[in-house]
């Protein structure tokens, strides 16, 4: 009765992928294999930075976004502009909770407009779209 494309509408928002397990999972595998999982690595680091309550585990955690993600030669430096780079260099000495919400939304809208694409067209998606759809299946249809 439902086709594919129902079935795998539900996958097809960023939000969507990031917010669910196995959904995170794969666009992570996808990312990977074009050398880009940097960028869902500091959303989700950027995530986690954002519910930190401890003050000196804000500084100590901002430092670590900080040398893993943007600083020059960062192990794992993702792509920002001069200006994005140059606000957080100057403020990570006294960091607040949305010293990288700017770094955060640009790279957030990269992946939206630029990997999640191109995700979406991968096997790795059709592999997790066909397998929820067969959870689907099996929910409706306890005998199978």
């Amino acid at each position: 009765r439902s086709n594919t494309g129902e079935t795998m509408a539900w996958f097809e928002t960023v939000d969507t992928v990031l917010a669910n397990k196995d959904g995170l999972a794969a666009f992570r595998t996808f990312l990977k294999s074009e050398f880009s999982e940097e960028n869902v690595e500091f959303w989700l680091a950027c995530e986690d930075f954002k519910k930190t309550k401890s003050s000196t585990k804000i500084a100590s955690k901002a430092q670590k976004i900080y040398s893993d993600f943007i600083k020059a030669d960062a192990p794992k430096e993702i792509n920002l502009d001069f200006h994005t780079k140059n606000d957080i260099s100057q403020n990570i000495s006294e960091p607040t909770l949305s010293c990288f919400d700017d770094a955060q939304r640009l790279i957030y809208s990269l992946m939206a407009k630029d990997s999640f694409p191109r995700f979406l067209r991968s096997e790795v998606y059709k592999e997790l779209a066909k397998k929820h759809q067969d959870k689907n299946q099996r929910r409706w249809l306890p005998f199978l």
